[in-house]
């Protein structure tokens, strides 16, 4: 068995847990394929000896079994666009804060590896959103798990988006941007400008206005069988276009369109922790603070 180990980077003091990592992979001859930048950070700082074999790029993670995450949620969208379409499941061990898609602690290493081991986990299919346009956008692939935005840029004015729902117009928002959000990114940024937490299995796509000036307006959920196309006026040259964390800067003659992507990400989970809990225990749901 291979295993593909990526990371942002960690803090000095959580580079114990890597060491524990590969000691635990060791202990059930699985290959270790670690991402060649945070091996650079880390391997002097614990010791090691033993070569590995490392990665830089999608087309380096040949005859992989699990990629495994370590960090908080960014970092784990950071590793879908190594994925890609190779079918790879993704488990997200967190240092991070919150952990939505990072949900298994760093205290359960041992537990994960064994469950990757003798194949008693869950895997969730997660739905992904593509980016069509006119001129060629975001080269490490047009997609992303959590969601799509289009946003002025720093202290500009806001934009005016027109926006149509397979090629019918439904409205032009008047807004700092749009979040279009997958029922997996409908916890995220699209939460935070009180758009609606999602079933991942809903198969729906949620349309959430950043700070409108129209009072009236609301976040839309859509089937993700929609296309979702946008036309963008303002008073600036360009505006933000992202894909999770991902971004480039886009001229308002820009055509830009979302549909369903036409692949998976695979995320394993613990038997034991499903998406209701998750949300419960992320979210504080059912906790009195006044007691």
């Amino acid at each position: 068995m291979r295993i593909a180990i990526y990371s942002r980077g960690l803090e000095a003091e959580q580079h114990e847990g890597m060491k524990l990592l590969l000691a635990e992979l060791n202990r059930y001859k699985i290959e270790p394929v670690v991402f060649q930048s945070f091996f650079n950070e880390f391997y002097s700082s614990i010791n090691i000896s033993d070569k590995y074999s490392t990665f830089n790029c999608p087309e380096d993670l040949e005859d992989i079994d699990f990629l495994i995450s370590l960090g908080g949620d960014g970092t784990l969208l950071d590793a879908v666009t190594f994925v890609g379409d190779k079918g790879i499941p993704v488990l997200g061990i967190n240092y991070g804060r919150l952990g939505f898609l990072a949900s298994i602690g760093k205290d359960e290493l041992h537990t994960a590896v064994k469950a990757l081991v003798q194949h008693t986990f869950m895997t969730d299919k997660r739905t992904l959103l593509h980016l069509d346009a006119n001129m060629p956008l975001f080269k490490a692939g047009a997609y992303a798990l959590n969601e799509f935005t289009i946003h002025k840029k720093d202290t500009s004015p806001m934009i005016k988006i027109h926006t149509y729902l397979n090629g019918e117009f439904l409205n032009t928002y008047w807004a700092d941007g749009l979040i279009v959000a997958t029922p997996t990114g409908s916890t995220g940024y699209s939460l935070s400008c009180n758009g609606p937490v999602v079933f991942p299995e809903s198969a729906s796509f949620v349309i959430t206005p950043v700070s409108p000036h129209n009072l009236n307006i609301r976040p839309l959920v859509v089937p993700d069988s929609t296309i979702i196309s946008f036309e963008v006026e303002g008073r600036t040259d360009g505006f933000l276009c992202t894909l999770d964390s991902r971004r480039e800067i886009v001229t308002k003659e820009v055509l830009l369109a979302i549909r369903k992507e036409t692949f998976n990400i695979n995320l394993v989970r613990l038997n034991e922790i499903n998406f209701l809990q998750t949300i419960r225990n992320k979210l504080l749901w059912g906790l009195d603070k006044r007691n």
